[in-house]
Protein backbone atom coordinates (compact mmCIF):
# COMPACT_ATOMS: atom_id res chain seq x y z
CA UNK A 1 0.00 0.00 0.00
CA UNK A 2 1.33 3.43 -1.08
CA UNK A 3 2.21 6.01 1.37
CA UNK A 4 0.26 9.49 1.24
CA UNK A 5 2.26 12.57 1.59
CA UNK A 6 0.90 14.65 4.61
CA UNK A 7 -1.54 17.62 3.07
CA UNK A 8 1.23 19.96 4.80
CA UNK A 9 4.00 18.83 2.60
CA UNK A 10 2.22 18.53 -0.49
CA UNK A 11 1.08 22.28 0.17
CA UNK A 12 4.58 23.13 0.45
CA UNK A 13 5.55 21.63 -2.04
CA UNK A 14 3.42 23.12 -4.56
CA UNK A 15 3.95 26.48 -2.97
CA UNK A 16 7.64 26.13 -3.54
CA UNK A 17 7.07 25.25 -7.31
CA UNK A 18 4.83 27.97 -8.19
CA UNK A 19 7.41 30.58 -6.35
CA UNK A 20 10.45 29.27 -8.57
CA UNK A 21 7.92 29.41 -11.77
CA UNK A 22 6.73 33.04 -10.58
CA UNK A 23 10.64 33.83 -10.38
CA UNK A 24 11.44 32.76 -13.39
CA UNK A 25 8.98 34.76 -15.54
CA UNK A 26 10.28 37.93 -13.50
CA UNK A 27 13.75 37.54 -13.87
CA UNK A 28 13.41 36.84 -17.81
CA UNK A 29 10.97 40.09 -18.41
CA UNK A 30 13.19 42.35 -15.45
CA UNK A 31 15.30 44.73 -17.81
CA UNK A 32 18.75 44.11 -18.35
CA UNK A 33 21.81 46.21 -16.62
CA UNK A 34 23.72 47.99 -19.72
CA UNK A 35 27.41 47.96 -19.70
CA UNK A 36 27.88 50.57 -22.45
CA UNK A 37 25.63 51.69 -25.27
CA UNK A 38 26.47 54.54 -28.16
CA UNK A 39 25.05 58.09 -27.74
CA UNK A 40 25.70 61.19 -29.95
CA UNK A 41 28.44 63.34 -29.02
CA UNK A 42 25.51 66.68 -29.25
CA UNK A 43 23.98 64.97 -26.01
CA UNK A 44 26.90 65.81 -24.24
CA UNK A 45 27.27 69.19 -25.83
CA UNK A 46 29.89 68.55 -28.03
CA UNK A 47 29.27 70.21 -31.08
CA UNK A 48 32.33 71.44 -32.61
CA UNK A 49 35.74 70.26 -32.25
CA UNK A 50 38.56 73.46 -31.68
CA UNK A 51 42.03 73.66 -31.94
CA UNK A 52 43.92 75.75 -29.22
CA UNK A 53 47.57 76.76 -28.69
CA UNK A 54 49.06 77.44 -25.45
CA UNK A 55 52.44 78.95 -24.66
CA UNK A 56 53.94 79.34 -20.98
CA UNK A 57 56.70 78.78 -19.08
CA UNK A 58 57.68 75.81 -16.88
CA UNK A 59 59.68 76.11 -13.62
CA UNK A 60 61.46 73.44 -12.15
CA UNK A 61 62.62 74.20 -8.91
CA UNK A 62 64.98 71.24 -6.57
CA UNK A 63 66.83 74.22 -4.86
CA UNK A 64 65.76 76.74 -1.84
CA UNK A 65 63.50 76.63 0.89
CA UNK A 66 60.71 75.91 -1.41
CA UNK A 67 60.99 73.10 -4.34
CA UNK A 68 58.47 72.49 -6.65
CA UNK A 69 60.23 68.98 -7.34
CA UNK A 70 61.64 66.67 -4.89
CA UNK A 71 62.86 63.27 -5.77
CA UNK A 72 60.65 60.51 -4.05
CA UNK A 73 62.42 57.19 -4.98
CA UNK A 74 65.56 55.72 -6.59
CA UNK A 75 66.92 52.47 -7.25
CA UNK A 76 70.18 51.28 -5.45
CA UNK A 77 72.32 51.78 -8.68
CA UNK A 78 70.87 55.96 -9.46
CA UNK A 79 73.53 57.42 -7.52
CA UNK A 80 76.00 56.01 -9.42
CA UNK A 81 74.08 56.36 -13.49
CA UNK A 82 74.89 58.84 -15.33
CA UNK A 83 71.43 59.22 -16.67
CA UNK A 84 70.08 59.05 -13.16
CA UNK A 85 68.06 55.78 -14.31
CA UNK A 86 65.42 55.09 -11.79
CA UNK A 87 65.21 58.32 -10.28
CA UNK A 88 61.42 59.48 -9.43
CA UNK A 89 60.79 63.22 -8.64
CA UNK A 90 57.23 64.58 -7.78
CA UNK A 91 56.59 67.83 -9.00
CA UNK A 92 53.88 71.11 -8.59
CA UNK A 93 55.77 73.27 -10.14
CA UNK A 94 54.58 77.21 -11.50
CA UNK A 95 53.27 77.64 -15.14
CA UNK A 96 54.25 81.37 -15.94
CA UNK A 97 53.32 83.61 -19.31
CA UNK A 98 56.81 84.79 -19.03
CA UNK A 99 60.59 83.15 -18.58
CA UNK A 100 60.49 84.87 -14.84
CA UNK A 101 59.02 83.17 -12.12
CA UNK A 102 56.73 86.49 -10.71
CA UNK A 103 55.89 86.45 -14.36
CA UNK A 104 51.46 85.96 -14.54
CA UNK A 105 50.89 82.44 -13.10
CA UNK A 106 48.28 80.77 -15.46
CA UNK A 107 48.98 77.43 -14.18
CA UNK A 108 50.79 74.48 -12.56
CA UNK A 109 52.40 71.23 -13.66
CA UNK A 110 51.69 68.21 -11.31
CA UNK A 111 52.97 64.93 -11.54
CA UNK A 112 55.97 62.54 -11.66
CA UNK A 113 58.67 62.54 -14.10
CA UNK A 114 60.97 59.25 -13.61
CA UNK A 115 64.57 58.61 -15.52
CA UNK A 116 63.88 55.69 -17.78
CA UNK A 117 67.04 55.52 -19.70
CA UNK A 118 70.25 53.89 -19.72
CA UNK A 119 71.85 55.58 -21.86
CA UNK A 120 70.76 59.28 -21.90
CA UNK A 121 68.60 61.62 -19.81
CA UNK A 122 65.36 60.66 -21.03
CA UNK A 123 62.35 60.97 -18.85
CA UNK A 124 58.99 59.24 -18.63
CA UNK A 125 56.32 62.44 -17.71
CA UNK A 126 53.22 61.62 -16.07
CA UNK A 127 51.45 64.98 -15.31
CA UNK A 128 48.68 67.29 -15.44
CA UNK A 129 48.90 70.96 -16.70
CA UNK A 130 46.42 72.28 -14.20
CA UNK A 131 45.05 75.65 -15.71
CA UNK A 132 44.47 78.57 -13.04
CA UNK A 133 43.46 81.41 -14.94
CA UNK A 134 40.33 82.67 -17.23
CA UNK A 135 38.03 80.47 -18.67
CA UNK A 136 40.44 77.59 -18.14
CA UNK A 137 40.43 77.80 -14.55
CA UNK A 138 40.17 74.47 -12.97
CA UNK A 139 40.53 72.04 -16.26
CA UNK A 140 43.30 70.05 -17.21
CA UNK A 141 45.14 68.68 -19.54
CA UNK A 142 47.25 65.58 -19.31
CA UNK A 143 50.51 64.29 -20.17
CA UNK A 144 51.97 61.02 -20.96
CA UNK A 145 55.00 60.62 -22.74
CA UNK A 146 58.84 60.81 -23.04
CA UNK A 147 61.10 63.60 -22.73
CA UNK A 148 64.56 63.31 -23.96
CA UNK A 149 66.15 66.91 -21.80
CA UNK A 150 68.70 67.01 -23.63
CA UNK A 151 67.56 67.30 -27.24
CA UNK A 152 66.76 70.72 -28.51
CA UNK A 153 63.08 70.68 -28.74
CA UNK A 154 61.13 67.72 -27.31
CA UNK A 155 57.49 66.34 -28.32
CA UNK A 156 55.12 64.79 -25.47
CA UNK A 157 51.35 63.48 -26.07
CA UNK A 158 48.32 65.39 -24.63
CA UNK A 159 46.21 62.13 -23.75
CA UNK A 160 43.37 64.12 -22.44
CA UNK A 161 41.96 66.16 -19.76
CA UNK A 162 39.24 67.25 -17.71
CA UNK A 163 36.87 70.30 -17.35
CA UNK A 164 37.29 72.83 -20.62
CA UNK A 165 39.51 69.82 -22.11
CA UNK A 166 37.06 67.15 -21.83
CA UNK A 167 37.85 64.67 -24.88
CA UNK A 168 41.03 66.51 -25.70
CA UNK A 169 44.31 65.39 -27.82
CA UNK A 170 47.35 67.13 -28.86
CA UNK A 171 51.04 67.15 -28.23
CA UNK A 172 53.47 69.31 -26.42
CA UNK A 173 56.59 70.86 -27.32
CA UNK A 174 58.74 71.42 -24.72
CA UNK A 175 62.08 73.69 -25.41
CA UNK A 176 65.05 74.21 -22.59
CA UNK A 177 65.20 78.13 -21.46
CA UNK A 178 67.26 77.79 -19.36
CA UNK A 179 69.13 75.40 -16.79
CA UNK A 180 71.33 76.23 -13.45
CA UNK A 181 74.41 73.79 -13.29
CA UNK A 182 74.60 74.80 -9.46
CA UNK A 183 71.09 74.05 -8.16
CA UNK A 184 69.51 71.94 -11.12
CA UNK A 185 67.23 74.30 -10.95
CA UNK A 186 65.37 74.89 -15.21
CA UNK A 187 62.39 76.52 -16.80
CA UNK A 188 61.33 75.68 -20.16
CA UNK A 189 59.04 76.90 -22.66
CA UNK A 190 55.94 75.00 -23.92
CA UNK A 191 53.85 75.04 -26.82
CA UNK A 192 50.84 73.09 -26.43
CA UNK A 193 48.45 72.32 -29.18
CA UNK A 194 45.38 70.62 -28.57
CA UNK A 195 42.04 69.39 -29.92
CA UNK A 196 38.74 69.98 -27.71
CA UNK A 197 34.91 71.27 -27.48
Amino acid sequence: MAKTLPNLTFTSLILTIVTVLFSSLTLSTAKPYRFSRTISPESLGLKKENLSHFHFYFHDILSGPKPTAVRVASAPMTSTSATFFGSVVMIDNPLTVGPELNSKLVGRAQGIYASASQTEVGLLMVLNLAFTHGKYNGSALSILGRNPVFSTVREMPIVGGSGFFRFARGYARAKTHSFDLSTGNAVVEYNVYVFHY
